[in-house]
C-alpha cells in the first residue's frame, strides 16, 4: 500500500514541482496534498478501529496487581510484584489480588478465577491447592508460597497465545497476502496505461492524464484486503481469551469454524472425573442417612476412590460420623468393620456372599443399578442385608447443555472412552449423545479419530489426560481441557481453560463468527477494487463521473475503516453460557 501511496504522491509533486520549474502545464500541489491529508486520516480512524480488536491483551496485561505482600520475617512488607521470588510467602488478604502463581500453605478462602478462566463461582481453596496469578481472594486470608513468577506464570502464558495467535496467520490471510502483493503490480500498471489512455490516445493534456494515473494507483491500494483477515483474527481469538478459551494459532481458528464432528473423552471432560453417590436403596426399617452414617465410618480412613464418595455424601447430608473399630481390609472384596456395636460389612457381592449374608431382594436392586453402568456397594447389617450404594462419575452440570449447544450448530457429537459399553452409554444417556465409541484402548483412540475422518468428517477431539493426546494431535482441532495434564494441553490447538464442557460450542461460535466475517471483508475488499478501479480510471468520465486524486484517498481510506469496523462487531456475537442457562 504505500508503495503505491509514495508513487501517487511522487508523481503529483515531481509533475508539480516541473511546472513550477517552468515545464508547460497547470500544477497540482494541492492535489498531493489532499491526498496525504485523507490518508493519514484514514489511517488514523482505521487505527483506532483496530485498537479495540487488541483489548484483550490490554486487559490481560492489566489484570496482573502493581504490588505483593511478602512476609519477610515473619513481618508483612509490601514489595513491587516484579520483586517477588520464587520460594517467598505471600500473604493475601480478603479482596486483594494473587498477585503470582502459588501453593497455599496456610488458611482457608474461596478465590474469585473469572479474570483468568471465566469461572463465574469462587473456586475453594485449602493447603496444597494451586493459586493462579490476577485471581481474587475473596473470603479468607491465605498464605501461600510463590511457584512461578513473571513470565512464567499462567497469566503470562495466557498473553503469550494470545500475542501468537493474533500475530499468526490464517491460511485466508496468506492468500490475502499473496493477492496484495499481485494488486499492487496491477495498480502500477492499470495507472502507466490510464495515463497512456487518456494521453496519447485521447488527446487530454499531461495534468488531467496523471490525475486519472495518480487515482487509479491510489484507489487501487490493497489496504482494506491486507486487513480482511488479521483484524478478524485480533477480535476472534481475544473474545475467546475473555471467556477462557485460548485459539493457540490463527489456523486453528479458521479450522474449528469447518468442525461438523466433536468426539468427547468421557473421564474428566464430559464428567467431573469423581465417583459420587448417585442413589441409595435400603432394607425395610433402615433409613438412607443412617445406612450413610454407619457406612461413612467404616470408610473414614479409607483412600479408596469409592470409599471417599460415600464419606463426601455423608457429609454432604451434615451426617457426624462415628468410630469404628476392628478394621479389617478384605482385598477385592471391601472392609469389615464395628461400629456402635454393630457389625458392618461394606464391600462388593463376593464379600456379602462370603460374610453368608441373606439379601433379601436387594441383590435384585444391585444388579439392576449394576445393567445402567453404575458401581454397588453392597452393605450387610449384624449379618442381614441392610442395602445398596450406587455409585457414579457424574456428568458435568454443563454438559448436557454443551451437547445442546453443539446440536444447535448442527455438529455430531460422539463420545470416545475405554470405559465399559454400560457406563458409557449411561452417562451418553444423561447428557444426549448418541452415537458412542466405548471400550477403546488408549493406543486406539487416535486410530478411532483417523476413522471419522476417513467418512469424511472434519473432526474435533476434547480430551484432558496423556492418554488422549495422541488423538488430539490426530484430530483436524485439538481441544484441551485447562484443567487436564501438560501433554494434553501441548498438544492441543485449543485451550478450554475452566475445563467446561459448554465452551467447546462457545469457542466453535467464536470460530464460525471469525471466518465469517474474514469472508465478508475479503468480498467487500475484492469488490471494492473491482468497481472502483474502472470509476478511477474515468470509464465514466461521458458521463461526467470522475474522481479526484484526494476522493479517491478518501474512498480507499474508508474501505479500510469498514473493514476494521466490521471486524470488531464481531464483539456482539451472541455466544451460549453457562451463567444464561
Amino acid at each position: 500500500m504505500m508503495v503505491l501511496v509514495a508513487t501517487a504522491v511522487g508523481i503529483s509533486w515531481a509533475y508539480s514541482l516541473a511546472v513550477t520549474a517552468g515545464l508547460r502545464g497547470d500544477t497540482f500541489f494541492d492535489a498531493g496534498a489532499m491526498l496525504t491529508t485523507f490518508v493519514l486520516l484514514g489511517h488514523w480512524f482505521e487505527t483506532r478501529a483496530r485498537g479495540g480488536a487488541s483489548d484483550a491483551i490490554r486487559t490481560l496485561l492489566d489484570l496482573a496487581p502493581p504490588k505483593a505482600v511478602v512476609l519477610r520475617d515473619g513481618e508483612p512488607v509490601e514489595v513491587v510484584t516484579a520483586e517477588v521470588a520464587v520460594g517467598d510467602v505471600l500473604l493475601i488478604r480478603p479482596g486483594a489480588k494473587v498477585p503470582v502463581d502459588g501453593e497455599v500453605i496456610e488458611g482457608e478462602s474461596a478465590v474469585d478465577e473469572s479474570t483468568v478462566t471465566g469461572e463465574s463461582l469462587p473456586v475453594a481453596k485449602g493447603v496444597g491447592d494451586k493459586l493462579v496469578g490476577a485471581t481474587i481472594n475473596t473470603t479468607g486470608t491465605l498464605r501461600a508460597r510463590a511457584t512461578a513468577i513473571g513470565s512464567d506464570t499462567a497469566l503470562a502464558q495466557i498473553v503469550k497465545l494470545v500475542q501468537e495467535a493474533q500475530n499468526s496467520k490464517a491460511p485466508a490471510q496468506k492468500l490475502a497476502d499473496r493477492a496484495a502483493f499481485w494488486l499492487v503490480l496491477v495498480a502500477l500498471l492499470a495507472g502507466s496505461a490510464t495515463f497512456l489512455i487518456w494521453w496519447g490516445i485521447v488527446g487530454q493534456d499531461v495534468k488531467t492524464a496523471l490525475l486519472y494515473a495518480v487515482t487509479v494507483i491510489v484507489i487501487t491500494c490493497p489496504d482494506a484486503l491486507g486487513l480482511a483477515t488479521p483484524t478478524a483474527i485480533m477480535v476472534g481469538s481475544g473474545l475467546g481469551a475473555q471467556r477462557g478459551i485460548l485459539f493457540k494459532n490463527a489456523i486453528a481458528l479458521e479450522q474449528a469454524a469447518r468442525v461438523d464432528t466433536v468426539v468427547f473423552d468421557k473421564t474428566g471432560t464430559l464428567t467431573r472425573g469423581q465417583p459420587e453417590v448417585v442413589a441409595v436403596t435400603t432394607a425395610e426399617g433402615i433409613a438412607e442417612d443412617e445406612l450413610l452414617r454407619l457406612v461413612g465410618a467404616v470408610e473414614g480412613d479409607s483412600e479408596h476412590p469409592l470409599a471417599r464418595a460415600i464419606v463426601d455424601a455423608a457429609k454432604a447430608r451434615g451426617l457426624q460420623l462415628p468410630a469404628a473399630h476392628g478394621f479389617e481390609a478384605v482385598p477385592g472384596e471391601g472392609a469389615i468393620a464395628t461400629v456402635e456395636g454393630k457389625r458392618l460389612a461394606v464391600g462388593n457381592s463376593r464379600l456379602i456372599e462370603r460374610e453368608h449374608v441373606n439379601t433379601d431382594g436387594l441383590d435384585a436392586r444391585a444388579s439392576e443399578l449394576a445393567t445402567q453402568g453404575r458401581t454397588t456397594v453392597q452393605v450387610a447389617l449384624d449379618g442381614r442385608a441392610a442395602g445398596v450404594i450406587a455409585i457414579a462419575d457424574a456428568p458435568r452440570d454443563s454438559a448436557k447443555q454443551a451437547i445442546a449447544a453443539l446440536r444447535e450448530l448442527d455438529v455430531r457429537a460422539v463420545m470416545l472412552t475405554g470405559d465399559s459399553r454400560q457406563t458409557a452409554e449411561r452417562v451418553a444417556a444423561e447428557v444426549g449423545i448418541d452415537e458412542v465409541i466405548a471400550e477403546v484402548l488408549p493406543a486406539d483412540k487416535a486410530a478411532r479419530v483417523s476413522e471419522l475422518q476417513r467418512q469424511g468428517r472434519r473432526v474435533a477431539m476434547v480430551g484432558d489426560g496423556v492418554n488422549d493426546a495422541p488423538a488430539l494431535a490426530q484430530a483436524d482441532v485439538g481441544i484441551a481441557i485447562g484443567a487436564g495434564t501438560d501433554v494434553a494441553v501441548d498438544t492441543a490447538d485449543v485451550v478450554l481453560m475452566r475445563s467446561d464442557p459448554l465452551d467447546v460450542a462457545t469457542g466453535l461460535t467464536i470460530s464460525r463468527g471469525t471466518l465469517r466475517k474474514m469472508h465478508q471483508n475479503l468480498a467487500w475488499a475484492v469488490g471494492y477494487n473491482s468497481l472502483a478501479l474502472p470509476i478511477a480510471g474515468g470509464v465514466f468520465a461521458p458521463l461526467g463521473f470522475t474522481l479526484s486524486p484526494a476522493v479517491g484517498a478518501l474512498s480507499m481510506s474508508g474501505s479500510s475503516i469498514i473493514v476494521a469496523v466490521n471486524a470488531v462487531l464481531l464483539k456482539r456475537l451472541r455466544l451460549s453460557r453457562r451463567d444464561e442457562a
